[in-house]
């Protein structure tokens, strides 16, 4: 029996399909694991929010759990990440759209689901454990401002004269403690050596 053109074309373009997706969605884990923001914020994230020359992904404020916007500076690894994802989804709206329609965003539990596909368990690693690990993490290192790593968690802050000031502030240091989370991150990634934090008094 002859086989049609339709199968023979779906045939093909299967794997490819599924090789978009796990790229996409691989992207998409090592974003969040850079930029430490919430799965709802990145997986809607669109290339008219992202500035490469900027280094800095601004995050309109109805995106945003306090309904001010955001901005996530972005380390030379967040951009490496974006520009790869770019060459996949440049030519649509959204950074990770959703695989079969690139007019909407990938999945709600996409992340997840691509964490459990690389051997992650629930119990061992989420999309929003991310956010978690690195506040922890950054916190223990002694090096950075607890409140510069709450506005770059873009925590609430209950006294709203406090939290305006804290909108703008400590950007500097955001970007700084960003790109020194991304250098840890690689650090650990491939197995150098990562020295014990010291806290503030320097023990």
């Amino acid at each position: 029996m002859r086989t049609s053109r339709r199968y023979e074309d779906t045939r093909r373009i299967a794997p490819a399909n599924r090789g978009l997706r796990a790229a996409s969605q691989s992207d998409s884990v090592r974003f969040t694991a850079h930029v430490f923001q919430r799965p709802g914020e990145i997986r809607q994230a669109e290339w008219s929010e992202i500035d490469f020359d900027g280094a800095v992904w601004v995050i309109p404020a109805a995106r945003m759990k306090q309904r001010q916007p955001h901005r996530v500076p972005l380390s030379q690894q967040g951009i490496a990440i974006l520009r790869e994802a770019h060459a996949l989804s440049g030519d649509g709206r959204f950074v990770f759209p959703k695989l079969g329609s690139r007019l909407k965003p990938m999945c709600e539990n996409a992340i997840n689901g691509a964490l459990r596909r690389m051997g992650y368990g629930a119990d061992t690693m989420t999309a929003h454990g991310f956010r978690s690990t690195a506040s922890s993490l950054l916190n223990e290192s002694g090096k950075w401002n607890p409140d510069a790593i709450e506005r770059s968690l873009a925590h609430a802050d209950g006294n709203q004269v406090r939290a305006a000031y804290h909108r703008g502030a400590y950007w500097p240091e955001r970007v700084a403690m960003t790109q020194w989370w991304s250098d840890h991150l690689d650090a650990l990634r491939i197995g150098a050596t990562v020295l014990p934090f010291k806290n503030a008094q320097g023990v």
